[in-house]
């Protein structure tokens, strides 16, 4: 899929896409056909095998972008101490991937706060130098626009490095009357949207409203700065997560619509989307 950036959903797999993806030969290969980028949410919780990683080279062109997040041990379990051996193991199991992969996505728990931002920097300067890295962040210090935060965002500058733009304004305008909406928001963070401007290409991550109607009015400002970064040579990375991501490709589409009013060059999004009933509304 060309585009003049990075489009894509939290996974490449959900078998209520099997009638909206082009064909393929693979769930990755079809999903591969209409984005070109993926979160690989799955290495958070668990690590591929370099067969896997192998596989998974096949199926996508040279211009595809696997974004996959340091598995939950190293961030969550060891805040990024003594994670030395975990991380070069980690690492070592994704080379097969290394020409298509992004930003290795660095989640951090609401737990690592500004105590903790020495082994932030301790790690990303020993990591390996071949990868990039983008940093999401929970703590509510670093949504405060204090020192805290300004110290944050000054050693990513510095890096040159994306802070992950978490959006779930969306998600969180929606009364929580379906257990997928409540499961979202229990396990999804309500933080401010902070972005941060740096060399790097900026990372997006929207968690959408379950009525795909009520996400324009969300959508509408990323709409207009996306464009803008387009327009000036930048490749954001942008995710359209659902609190059931079997709705994530109609959001997604509905998303290539909106922006196309900007830039019409755009070509449409090679989906087939029937309207979704999204609950009762």
């Amino acid at each position: 899929m060309s585009l003049p950036y990075f489009l894509g959903c939290p996974q490449w797999q959900d078998p209520h896409w099997n009638t909206q993806l082009p064909p393929g030969s693979s769930a990755l290969s079809r999903y591969a056909r209409a984005f070109n980028c993926v979160e690989g949410n799955t290495t958070f919780y668990a690590t591929p095998s370099a067969s896997q990683c192998e596989q998974w080279r096949t199926q996508v062109p040279d211009d595809f972008r696997f974004l996959f997040k340091l598995p939950r041990l190293i961030t969550h379990d060891q805040h990024l101490s003594g994670a030395e051996a975990e991380t070069r193991a980690f690492v070592e199991l994704l080379k097969p991937l290394d020409d298509v992969l992004g930003p290795i996505l660095l989640q951090l728990p609401a737990s690592f706060g500004p105590r903790q931002l020495g082994q932030l920097w301790r790690f990303l300067d020993s990591a390996p130098a071949h990868l990039n890295w983008s940093v999401e962040v929970r703590h509510p210090a670093f949504f405060s626009k204090g020192d805290e935060e300004r110290a944050l965002n000054r050693e990513l500058r510095a890096r040159s490095l994306a802070r992950v733009c978490l959006d779930s304004r969306g998600l969180f305008a929606a009364i929580p009357d379906t257990e997928e909406i409540l499961d979202a928001q229990r396990k999804k963070p309500r933080v401010p949207v902070h972005i941060l401007p740096t060399d790097a290409p900026p990372v997006i991550r929207y968690i959408g409203h379950p009525n795909l109607d009520e996400n324009d009015r969300f959508l509408q400002p990323w709409v207009e700065r996306v464009a803008a970064w387009v327009r000036g040579g930048i490749q954001p990375y942008v995710f359209m997560h659902m609190p059931d991501n079997r709705y994530a490709v109609a959001l997604a589409s509905r998303w290539t619509e909106l922006l196309q009013a900007q830039l019409p060059e755009l070509p449409p999004l090679p989906v087939d989307i029937a309207t979704p009933q999204l609950g009762l509304f």
